[in-house]
């Protein structure tokens, strides 16, 4: 049932590793954010927090994007047709575009109106809108990064945005501290200087990659040039299997925002406590993340190789790999909440709701990490995205935003019990893609 080749296992780690310390990488940098901000006190925190959020969307969309063209592009790259695989690329290019000038526009038009979307706390809404209003030019940039560090990878080109990610952590921290806090003779920026930091990190991370694969990069060969191609002839069968991907990862951005619009309601304490705790969360998933994108990956090319039943064998593989990585997490989660909350100049009441959420984080990271394995790897690379996206509409917005909203706001239920409703869909969706998994219908066929 399971793969025993030791070469299948090679290549897991070998694309999953970069991407997973890429992940750590980027995590660190949101880290240094908030830990250089507690010092300023829970107003900072937990406007830089909520900021954060619109500028998520922007991200999950993106990746997104991303993730649908690289079904694409690992089965483009399976079968040698890199003609193809420039298309998928270009058609992504041209939505991120789009995708980027509205979210520009809106940072620059109403900063303070994306910000009382998530709370009606006042002091928070200033810090949170002159946090974006020194983002507004890092959408595209960040946009470029993702989408393209998503097509390296799916062609196993993995190095080059590690390496770049390496680099920006460096600059983040040097500039959050001279900004931040005003020091070696920069002016004392506060919340401004974390996003001005943040800012030249990604102008430099985009410059690299977006360098790299532009100029350099030789196998798939694209340039400039390639932006102007025509795509008629691939842009349906683009929307055929991205567009399920799109609305999944954007259902699941709208899903992480109403998170934050229900905590952001139940008070400042909340808040700080929620920004403590979604790091612990993603540093103990990164490993799964990795794993994740390398399922995707790997199923791709062995589609797009013709050879379904070892995709098959490969997916059980991945599927037992995703559960062992999950109790791990969930445990590190627990075992560690003490010692992470105590990181934060906090109240002892932010303290305690930290701790409950951390709790519950720990139980849901076993179902997350199992079907994000499935979900965002191995049937998303099978092509199966449109049934991806019914079980996100369905789990997500029938089930866990509801029931979060009623136990947060109406029911006034103790935080453990509020997030673990809010993130209930993990638990069915890690379900339901087991049996999805089994059926086989999950492999679909791509035409370029």
């Amino acid at each position: 049932m399971l793969v025993r080749e030791k070469e299948f296992y090679r290549k897991v780690f070998q694309i999953s590793i970069p991407i997973a310390l890429q992940s750590l990488i980027t995590i660190a940098i949101n880290l240094v954010d908030t830990m250089m901000l507690g010092r300023l006190g829970e107003t900072a925190i937990s406007g830089s927090a909520l900021a954060n959020q619109f500028v998520n969307v922007f991200q999950i969309l993106c990746m997104g994007m991303g993730m649908g063209a690289s079904v694409l592009v690992s089965r483009f790259y399976g079968q040698g047709d890199y003609g193809a695989l420039r298309k998928a690329v270009t058609i992504m290019y041209r939505f991120c575009l789009v995708i980027a000038a509205l979210f520009t526009a809106a940072t620059l038009l109403f900063p303070q109106g994306v910000m009382r979307i998530y709370t009606a706390e006042e002091a928070v809404v200033r810090e949170g809108a002159a946090y974006l209003e020194w983002m507004f030019p890092g959408y595209l940039l960040l946009g470029f990064s993702l989408t393209t560090t998503l097509t390296l990878r799916s062609v196993k080109k993995v190095t080059v945005p590690l390496l770049s990610s390496v680099s920006g952590l460096f600059l983040n921290i040097f500039f959050n501290y001279c900004l931040i806090f005003g020091k070696m003779g920069f002016p004392r920026l506060e919340i401004r200087g974390a996003a001005l930091a943040t800012m030249i990190s990604r102008f430099f991370e985009c410059a690299v990659i977006c360098g790299y694969f532009w100029f350099v990069e030789k196998e798939v060969g694209y340039r400039l040039r390639h932006f102007f191609l025509r795509c008629g002839n691939l842009v349906r069968e683009y929307f055929r299997v991205s567009f399920p991907v799109l609305v999944s990862d954007g259902l699941l951005a709208l899903g992480n925002n109403a998170v934050a619009m229900v905590i952001g309601r139940m008070g400042e304490s909340y808040v700080a406590a929620n920004a403590i705790t979604v790091m612990a969360q993603q540093l103990s998933t990164v490993l799964v993340q990795g794993i994740s994108q390398a399922s995707a990956i790997l199923t791709g090319h062995t589609l797009g190789e013709g050879d379904v039943e070892k995709a098959q064998r490969q997916g059980y593989t991945f599927f037992f790999m995703g559960a062992v990585l999950g109790v791990l997490a969930g445990g590190f989660i627990i075992a560690t909440s003490e010692i992470m909350i105590g990181f934060y100049n906090v109240s002892e009441g932010t303290r305690e709701i930290a701790r409950q959420l951390m709790n519950a984080i720990g139980v849901i990271t076993f179902f997350l990490a199992t079907n994000s394995i499935l979900t965002k790897g191995v049937l998303r690379g099978g092509g199966d995205t449109r049934f991806l996206m019914v079980a996100d509409i369905l789990f997500l917005w029938v089930v866990s935003v509801p029931l979060g909203a009623m136990a947060g706001l109406v029911w006034k239920l103790p935080a453990f019990w509020v997030y673990f409703l809010l993130k209930a869909d993990q638990v069915l969706k890690a379900v339901w893609c087991v049996q999805r998994l089994r059926s086989r219908k999950w492999i679909k066929a791509i035409h370029g």
